[in-house]
């Protein structure tokens, strides 16, 4: 399998060593097994013929141009993390440069992954168009608000579709390589995940953090002050439409709009929010916890966590009873 893996100006270091590393390591594994497994055989790529990392460390390229006829393309992420200098990040011209090769790699039949801010450079290509997609969790409303024709679940840690594979945040690197392993072997990809100590993940909703979700949006920050003042009091559509000085509907379509989710699922997130908190923070039963904030008992607070914390919640329940 011959894979190029892309990096641009300013790549996040971490991602693209996870992505090296990882097809290294598996590289390595693949003449200890019985039969042996084929090589990956990796080029390591640039729009320009000088790349530096975020961190300064140059990396050593050949230009894209000269990387013909991959079987598969591997984006890391852009250094920039947040919505403001990301955005300004994407007016580049390596950019659109980028995205030119990636269609033009794709047209000729290449598995292309991009994992973290990366996945913002694939769709600037137009190749995730009419697509879904995931990326990193904090900048789920950018992604929305820029590529409202890519269905995004930032809960997933990978989403494929068709012959583009996209990975959230940082570590999620290491997923889309190994997404990649799999595709040509997938017992040398369970060995590597083994050696590198990665524990099968298919989500990323654990980590998110509903306040921490880059949106700047006065409406949906109206509801989230009414919602937090409420937690203990109970959602109702009316009173936090009216506190956000909107109507019902209109309230609905934007939250669906810059967070993909109903004002109620946005509500039960900001609950189990305080809850995870109060529940790493203190030393409060899961049941009085869920009467801080507006459940009758804990049976519903035990399943929302179950739901969104995964095994995660095994931990806090065993602390907490």
């Amino acid at each position: 399998m011959q894979v190029v893996v892309l990096a641009l100006q300013g790549a996040f270091d971490l991602g693209l060593s996870a992505l090296l590393d990882t097809l290294g390591t598996a590289n390595e594994l693949a003449s200890t097994m019985d039969p042996p497994a084929a090589a990956i055989n990796v080029t390591l790529a640039g729009v320009q013929r000088r790349v530096r990392t975020a961190q300064g460390f140059s990396v050593p390229v050949v230009t894209a141009a000269k990387a013909r006829d991959p079987d598969a393309v591997l984006l890391p992420a852009l250094g920039d993390k947040m919505p403001a200098s990301l955005a300004e990040r994407l007016t580049h011209l390596d950019v659109a440069d980028a995205g030119g090769m990636l269609r033009e790699w794709a047209q000729a039949g290449a598995w292309i992954g991009a994992a973290c801010t990366s996945t913002f450079v694939l769709a600037d290509s137009t190749l995730l168009d009419g697509r879904g997609a995931t990326t990193s969790w904090w900048l789920a409303p950018m992604f929305r608000q820029r590529y409202s024709h890519i269905g995004l679940d930032e809960s997933r840690m990978l989403v494929t579709s068709g012959a583009f594979v996209t990975a959230g945040a940082a570590l999620a690197h290491i997923d889309l390589a190994l997404g990649l392993i799999r595709r040509q072997s997938s017992a040398l990809a369970a060995l590597t995940a083994r050696y590198l100590l990665i524990e099968p993940r298919a989500s990323q909703a654990s980590f998110i953090i509903p306040d921490h979700l880059a949106h700047n949006d006065p409406l949906v920050e109206r509801f989230e002050e009414w919602a937090r003042r409420n937690l203990r009091r109970g959602f109702s559509l009316a009173a936090a439409a009216r506190s956000a000085g909107a109507s019902e509907r209109t309230l609905a379509r934007r939250l669906r709009a810059v967070l993909g989710k109903s004002p109620l699922a946005y509500f039960q997130d900001l609950r189990v929010e305080r809850a995870v908190h109060l529940l790493q923070t203190g030393n409060s039963s899961v049941d009085r916890i869920a009467a801080e904030i507006g459940y009758s008992d804990g049976v519903t607070l035990r399943t929302l966590l179950r739901r969104k914390l995964g095994r995660g919640v095994r931990e806090l329940r065993s602390r907490h009873g």
